[in-house]
């Protein structure tokens, strides 16, 4: 067997890594930003490297080999140590940079009209925001907190700033149409694929059994669904913090009285290397504070 005087690339390395943790070469390759078969073709180079099967390939898919469920841990706490020096230098090297994540709708419909408060309040900060359907792992990626409806907090570094309260809205126009839950079946559901079961939550919480049949849009983006229910296109199932705005100022408005609260909350995390970054724990202390209904 060749034998090598060099470490292997750490992109191998780091895929082999990644795999394993999660089990998956499909994960890994989401949580690093490639193609599974990208993944596949690191780890495969990494085996031909060290002459030794890491993973077992078959008809259902990938399971470690015993040398790679030995290494793991290794591995996994090697990665861990790596992540957190990554971050600890990034935050004393530019600690007035702040790197937020947050589910699109939040980042568009709530998150983007605090900027300017957070701007007067924090002049000094650059903040920086992007958008991404799942919650980043703060041990691993370069964001300082991230703002996500969860169903489970754990820790200290999590906290709930509001319920996830859901209901009807549609424009005024549109409103004067109905008159009972009976009058959806005549209007168009407007749909975000994210949360495609609100409508079946809300009919179930209202004891109500929706028609077989009822006409529906569907958007990849809540905030495209939101724009169609400010333009009368049909009801669109509400989130209260994000159609809270909308309501205030008239534009939208709630055909029926009954809210339903979900199991999810909206929760702020902070990365375990930013928690004591005066900066990130004021911008969290803000945001939970716009988070709470104006009396």
């Amino acid at each position: 067997m060749q034998k090598h005087t060099k470490s292997p690339p750490l992109n191998a390395l780091r895929a082999f890594e990644a795999a394993a943790r999660l089990e998956s070469f499909t994960a890994a390759a989401l949580e690093l930003s490639v193609t599974p078969g990208a993944v596949a073709q690191q780890i495969k180079a990494l085996e031909l490297w060290y002459g030794t099967e890491l993973f077992e390939r078959g008809a259902k898919g990938v399971h470690l080999s015993a040398v790679g469920r030995d290494v793991r841990p290794k591995f996994v706490e090697a990665f861990d140590s790596l992540s957190e020096a990554i971050q600890a230098l990034q935050v004393r090297a530019e600690p007035n940079k702040i790197r937020i994540a947050a589910l699109p709708a939040i980042a568009q419909l709530w998150l983007s009209p605090l900027l300017p408060l957070l701007r007067g309040q924090m002049p000094e900060l650059s903040i920086s925001i992007t958008a991404m359907d799942t919650p980043p792992n703060l041990e691993r990626e370069s964001f300082d907190l991230s703002i996500f409806f969860l169903e489970e907090v754990e820790g200290e570094t999590q906290t709930i700033i509001a319920d996830d309260l859901i209901y009807p809205v549609c424009s005024p126009d549109l409103a004067t149409e109905i008159a009972s839950t009976e009058s959806l079946e005549a209007a168009n559901l407007l749909i975000d694929n994210k949360w495609e079961a609100d409508w079946d939550h809300w009919f179930e919480a209202c004891n109500e059994t929706p028609a077989s049949k009822l006409r529906k849009s569907e958007f990849s983006l809540y905030s495209l669904a939101v724009e169609e229910a400010k333009n009368g296109a049909g009801v669109l199932m509400g989130h209260d913090l994000l159609v809270r705005p909308l309501l205030t100022a008239g534009v939208l408005t709630k055909p029926f009285t009954h809210d339903v609260r979900l199991d999810q909350k909206l929760v702020v995390s902070l990365a375990k290397q930013s928690a004591n970054n005066a900066n990130v724990r004021e911008i969290a202390t803000v945001l939970s504070k716009q988070a709470k209904p104006k009396s």
